[in-house]
């Protein structure tokens, strides 16, 4: 019987040799090259030598084959991963804190009128009087705690976060990671960017760290975060920059760094660092159909958050520059009527009446494609850097107008955080206001008041009014790329309700389904200039139609007024 069994063996065995030299001449060169090499391949259980015969079959011995292929394998295997986090981490645990915050909510808070048992109902008397002794207790308080992440930026106590960690908060602790808890105060906050720096008194100078330049970085740069993810202090996590200059309708100065370093709940305010230890974002948001995290994150660029941390340590607000203009998008349809090859810069609107371009340096109709050297690829660029920008500063700006590039110096002003600027978010016309312009509601001669909705609309008979009461001369062309126009005068003021200090071509009637409909003009509506020429007849804004059709342009810019004297541009094809 011992052949037998033998025989089976030796053959398994002879396999087992074979692979542990397959192994070692390249198979398994990934394991080679992280461990020391050995006689038998990684992986492979060596049979025990319980006896001589186990041992004596093997027909080549491992060892002597491997001294000559360990050494080129590896020479060529590739590193598999990024090195090790951990000296780096241990250096900036002790400088990120968890943040907890509480705020007293009354129990009644959203507490609709208590429900009432069926008559009758053998329960009736229990659930009166369960719903009774609660209504009895309003009025009480209870807090409300949640958690978030900072870091410290000085030893003497200045602490990061985002505004949402803090905001309402009745009460602000902030633990650190040796345990000991400190009362902060709140010495600034800016809502714009969702910052906020806080303040406390350590006996002994804190672990700090600071600023990066998060320009630098680039797509694909390794970044790690820490916080405190559902309050699992001290979390560290690692990935790279997956995008830049994100656009997540936050707030008006957008343009976040987007990372797969896991961040979750308990993560905002937070930094993201670069692989030298600096702070180069702010963890901020994330995108999440669960709550958790799906590799989606983004974080406040340090070139952003910087100097506003800086001005919140110094002034307890922000002071932003400002340049005094209303400002549209360049579309496709506009950048062609204006020669441009591709659609780029900020389309000015109108300019502030009074503000720091009021002077003339800055038209209605230029097109700002730099700013203080800094390029202006979309209309959201801009607002940006000119609030990053010292107020008094005077910077160069170069502008398109008339056809060609020209270079201007502004100096700018202050922008005032009011009641009036919060709610010129809303400028019509898909203007953006933010960092830009704050309008004057004391002066309506600068046309850039809100529109005010309504009262830019004609009453429902007010066009048959209107036909009734003025009659254009019978050279006026009644329709124009779709639009019935006529004179502006003081019937048509009247009828459409359009102010005093709006001058131009006012529009009657809008065919249905034109190119003009489709850009949304409307009745009531005043063409101020055609292709950066002003208008003030009907058969002049004819005229320029023509002309630019014969220039070869496939597209009229209108700068349209509505009834109140709001501006905006409008690139109409030309059928």
């Amino acid at each position: 019987m011992a052949p037998t069994i033998r025989s089976p063996f030796r053959r398994t065995l002879a396999l087992m040799a074979s692979a542990a030299i397959l192994a070692q001449a390249g198979v398994s060169g990934i394991a080679y090259a992280q461990t020391t090499p050995e006689t038998t391949a990684p992986g492979v259980i060596a049979p025990a030598p319980a006896t001589p015969e186990t041992a004596a079959p093997a027909p080549t011995p491992p060892a002597a084959v491997a001294p000559q292929q360990t050494a080129p394998i590896q020479a060529a295997v590739p590193n598999t991963g990024p090195a090790s986090v951990a000296d780096l981490a241990e250096g900036l645990l002790d400088a990120v804190v968890n943040i907890s915050t509480s705020q007293k909510v009354k129990d009644d808070e959203g507490a609709g009128p208590a429900p009432r048992a069926p008559d009758g109902s053998p329960f009736q008397e229990f659930f009166n009087d369960f719903f009774n002794k609660q209504q009895g207790n309003k009025g009480g308080n209870h807090n409300v705690s949640s958690l978030g992440s900072g870091f410290v930026i000085d030893p003497a106590g200045y602490i990061v976060t985002n505004n949402h960690v803090i905001e309402g908060a009745d009460d602000i602790e902030i633990n650190f990671a040796n345990g000991s808890k400190l009362k902060a105060k709140l010495i600034g906050t800016d809502t714009k960017t969702d910052l906020s720096v806080l303040k406390v008194e350590p006996k002994t100078p804190l672990k700090s760290v600071k600023f990066g330049d998060s320009s630098t970085m680039r797509i694909g740069d390794w970044v790690m975060a820490i916080g405190n993810p559902f309050g699992f202090g001290g979390s560290v996590t690692v990935g790279i920059i997956s995008g830049r200059g994100r656009n997540i309708n936050a707030g008006p100065y957008d343009n976040f760094i987007q990372t797969d370093a896991a961040i979750n709940k308990g993560n905002s305010g937070g930094p993201l660092f670069n692989m030298k230890g600096e702070v180069i974002g702010i963890n901020t948001a994330i995108i999440s159909p669960s709550g958790g995290s799906i590799g989606i994150g983004f974080s406040v660029p340090s070139e952003l958050a910087s100097g506003v941390v800086d001005q919140l340590r110094e002034y307890g607000e922000t002071r932003r520059g400002w340049l005094g203009v209303r400002i549209q998008p360049v579309t496709d349809d506009i950048a062609d009527s204006l020669g441009l090859d591709t659609a780029k810069g900020a389309l000015v609107a109108g300019v502030i009446k009074g503000g720091p371009v009021d002077d003339g340096s800055i038209k209605a109709g230029d097109v700002i494609l730099k700013f203080d050297g800094k390029t202006v690829s979309e209309m959201r660029d801009l607002p940006r850097v000119v609030a990053e920008s010292t107020v008094g500063k005077e910077v160069d700006v170069v502008v398109l107008r008339d056809g060609k590039e020209q270079t201007v110096k502004v100096k700018l002003g202050r922008l005032e955080d009011s009641d009036q600027a919060a709610a010129s978010n809303d400028a019509p016309d898909g203007s953006q206001d933010d960092g830009v312009i704050t309008p004057d509601p004391g002066e309506n001669n600068d046309m850039d008041q809100p529109d005010s909705g309504d009262q830019a609309k004609p009453a429902p008979d007010t066009p048959d009014q209107h036909k009734g009461q003025v009659s254009p001369d019978a050279a006026t062309p009644k329709n124009v790329l779709g639009l019935s126009l006529s004179l502006l005068s003081a019937e048509t003021r009247k009828a459409f309700g359009i102010a005093e200090s709006v001058d131009g071509v006012v529009v009657t009637e809008v065919t249905p389904g034109s190119a003009s409909a489709e850009k949304g003009l409307k009745p009531g509506d005043v063409i101020v200039e055609v292709a950066q020429e002003f208008m003030k007849s009907p058969d002049a804004v004819a005229a320029k139609v023509q002309a630019l059709k014969q220039e070869g342009r496939r597209n009229a810019q209108l700068m349209i007024a509505s009834a109140n004297g709001d501006l905006r541009f409008v690139a109409v094809p030309m059928e």
